[in-house]
């Protein structure tokens, strides 16, 4: 079986997309105000996390002054701290914050990746930037052989990994669906942890604490 390290170097050196290219490096090179004295990471974003992992959480891509500053997938950003404390609080982090890749937060039963893995544009992929990420996405998925849940947040996560998986027709998309798959995986549906959601209560914690619950469930048998 193919180790996540290899992965992850590979798409740290990726530059198959020229316009994730050019954009993440600009946002990195003219950073946002806050962030001047910040170094960016401005490359690829590899998945992160335990790879004894029976849950995977899949977003979207890295946002471009969180992950594509830090160098990890939803660290230092406001959806990562809505999804780190919910790790936390479910028992796969062993703290509730993720601010940079060296503040000590380590993951266990759970890997956080994201089908695209550079900041895109208005966070908007298009299609052929999706299928140059797809086999990062196929493999990190087969590297995980303790896999039994996957977390979707967002429709966009969501379609994204009925399409890798092969969903066909894929059930409504809606917070807390389930998905039976024929493996034995199951996969779970929530609203994603952006600002657009968290700010108006579309998701509050309650909500997603629920779905970070089931899956601690069927991870461990139940």
């Amino acid at each position: 079986m193919e180790s996540l390290q290899t992965i992850e170097d590979e798409v740290v050196k990726c530059r198959a997309c020229p316009r994730l290219v050019e954009w993440r490096e600009q946002v990195a090179r003219e950073k946002r105000a806050s962030y001047r004295d910040d170094t960016y990471w401005g490359k690829a974003v590899p998945g992160f996390g335990d790879p004894d992992a029976h849950l995977l959480v899949v977003g979207l891509a890295p946002a471009a002054h969180g992950a594509n500053r830090t160098g990890r997938m939803f660290t230092g950003d406001r959806s990562g701290d809505w999804l780190y404390r919910a790790l936390y609080r479910a028992g796969y982090a062993n703290q509730p914050e993720s601010t940079d890749i060296d503040d000590g937060l380590e993951i266990t039963g759970a890997f956080i990746t994201s089908p695209v893995k550079c900041a895109p544009p208005a966070n908007k992929p298009v299609a052929e930037e999706k299928a140059n990420c797809s086999p990062f996405f196929h493999r990190e998925i087969a590297a995980l052989p303790n896999l039994k849940v996957i977390i979707a947040l967002g429709g966009i996560g969501y379609a994204a990994v009925c399409s890798e998986l092969g969903i066909s027709p894929r059930p409504k998309f809606g917070h807390g669906v389930e998905v039976p798959l024929d493996d034995g995986v199951t996969l779970l549906c929530s609203y994603h942890v952006s600002q657009q959601n968290t700010f108006t209560g579309r998701l509050t914690e309650p909500m997603l604490d629920s779905v970070f619950a089931r899956a601690r469930e069927l991870g461990e048998g139940g």
